[in-house]
């Protein structure tokens, strides 16, 4: 009932009218402000785009194997000296039937911008990825202490 009183107040009414031309005002306004959002989203994709025509790297070898049982192979060399290799097998890595999973190894190399010829040889197996190479950075050793405790563990039967 009180509701409908305010609604039929002229106060109400005067309210509703103002409310609507501040709203078309906002409207127009974020309108305004969209345009601009828009026209700066593709000034900043064409300033984003490459600059230059870059052609596709040729493939000068590739070759592939599947076999019945599940391993694999294959390789490609491209004309700017990167080379991928890849083979895998299948191989029971728990102790029921079923859990099996694919071991891999590989490589590839690839030409550093500063010119130096990147390798990283690497095994995915049971025990995880990993990858070796010359510019990979190593852990430190084990500090003497750790080590002998290791050794003691596993003298003890704990590892």
């Amino acid at each position: 009932m009180r509701l409908q009183r305010i609604k039929d107040d002229k106060h109400w009414t005067e309210f509703t009218v103002q409310f609507s031309v501040v709203f078309r005002k906002l409207s127009k306004l974020q309108l305004i402000e969209m345009k601009y959002i828009v026209a700066l989203t593709f000034l900043a994709m064409a300033l984003a785009a490459p600059q230059e025509d870059k052609k596709p790297i040729e493939i000068i070898s590739s070759n592939s194997e599947m076999n019945a049982d599940g391993s694999y192979s294959f390789a490609f060399e491209s004309a700017d000296g990167t080379k991928v290799s890849e083979s895998g097998s299948q191989k029971q890595v728990g102790p029921k039937p079923e859990d099996i999973g694919t071991v891999s190894k590989g490589s590839y190399s690839y030409t550093s911008p500063d010119g130096v010829v990147l390798t990283i040889n690497w095994v995915a197996d049971e025990n995880g990825f990993q990858a070796t190479g010359d510019h990979l950075p190593t852990p430190p050793p084990m500090p003497e202490h750790v080590v002998k405790m290791l050794a003691d563990l596993k003298a003890a039967g704990v590892l």
